[in-house]
């Protein structure tokens, strides 16, 4: 840029000169002007940094040079400048040219410059070689990626061992009582029936498994329609009663106006019932599970992490058990993960929930801390006519 001259009898610079020398010797930043065709008709200290130009070699010449090839074949400079002529600024970010031909990521921003008419007089053009920071970013990203990969293997593998540990026990089951069966055929023996219904037990429990992994890859065919939530509670409030068995009391608090859901009614009840059955279990000495629920409408500025914009029914379970240290309640939704004993559970009923919720365009998250209980709550979307 022009380099400003002391004013008569050595006065300093006016504020405007002070203004370019600033600008002048900024090196962080390539500030220069253009003309309405984009010609360039200042540089400073910035733009030769970056870019490898005197103001000599540059001053005059089309900004465009600094582009791609491929950016100026497709016209992206001339369609900059319109952008900023018509919008009142342009940004960006893309690769730019340096003199030697290098490339580097630039951020760019032109401001078109009018005069007090109003009528188009050039551009300010700022550019901020980003590419050390772009490199970072992408370091950052390929390693996020490769550690999700690893997680992603972690849990196939953990998905797979259990599955594989799960169903062999249940061909065994079947294996064995046929064996049996078959042995007793042979000899003559009438009672087979016991061990073909031993066989049929465990098709059964095979059924459930893989049931129950449909549901956490949300796989399961679903049919969902309109459901009152409030209604079906109600009427699931003795079952519910009778699985918690004594000592536990059940309350049930839910406002008469909740929203209709759009849900299957049949694989709400049984994530219910588990989620009933889990808070037994944690509350071998009594206690109280409670079951709550409200309507709540999320648009896109307070949402938050876990949720989903639009209108929900929220319901709540909460019981008052053992509740679970942080790391436990992180992996509460993993498939095969529990902590109960061998044989009192496969850690797919929570991971059930999780898919069957998914699935059905919710959401879940779980809330736990050791000696204060759980709470399990999940959002359910309101039906389009509710």
């Amino acid at each position: 840029m022009t380099r400003p001259r002391s004013g008569p009898g050595g006065e300093s610079p006016s504020g405007r000169d002070s203004l370019h020398l600033f600008v002048d010797r900024v090196r962080d930043y390539a500030i220069y002007l253009l003309d309405p065709r984009g010609i360039v008709t200042s540089w400073n200290a910035g733009a030769l940094r970056f870019k490898g130009y005197t103001a000599d070699e540059i001053i005059g010449q089309h900004f465009s040079r600094f582009y791609t090839e491929e950016d100026r074949a497709t016209g992206v400079p001339a369609r900059a400048l319109a952008i900023a002529e018509r919008d009142g600024v342009f940004e960006a970010e893309g690769w730019r040219v340096r003199k030697d031909g290098e490339r580097f990521w630039a951020s760019v921003v032109i401001d078109p410059i009018r005069d007090d008419d109003g009528t188009l007089v050039g551009f300010a053009k700022i550019t901020r070689d980003i590419t050390e920071r772009r490199e970072a970013q992408r370091s950052l990203d390929e390693a996020r990626a490769q550690l999700h990969q690893a997680q992603k293997m972690e849990a196939v593998g953990q998905l797979t061992g259990g599955f594989a540990h799960d169903f062999n026990n249940i061909l065994q089951i079947i294996g064995n009582n046929i064996e049996l069966a078959t042995r007793g055929l042979a000899s003559g023996r009438a009672d087979i029936g016991r061990h073909l219904a031993g066989a049929s037990d465990a098709v059964r429990r095979g059924t459930q498994l893989t049931g129950r992994l449909l549901a956490f890859a949300r796989k399961q065919p679903l049919e969902p329609a309109r459901v009152d939530i409030r209604h079906l509670v109600e009427g699931m409030r003795d079952l519910l009663e009778q699985s918690l068995g004594d000592g536990i009391e059940l309350e049930v608090r839910l406002p008469p106006k909740l929203w209709p859901t759009w849900i299957d009614a049949g694989q709400f009840e049984n994530a219910l019932l588990n989620l009933a059955v889990n808070a037994r279990d944690a509350m071998p000495d009594g206690g109280r599970l409670t079951i709550s629920a409200t309507n709540q409408s999320v648009d896109e500025d307070d949402r938050q992490p876990g949720t989903r914009v639009g209108d929900h029914v929220c319901l709540t379970v909460a019981d008052t058990g053992t509740g679970m240290p942080p790391e436990v309640a992180a992996r509460a939704f993993e498939p095969f993960f529990t902590t109960k004993a061998p044989g009192h559970g496969t850690g797919l009923g929570l991971a059930q929930i999780y898919g069957f919720i998914g699935q059905s365009g919710g959401t879940v998250r779980i809330e736990s801390e050791p000696g204060r209980g759980t709470t399990i709550v999940f959002c359910l979307p309101r039906h389009p006519e509710g």
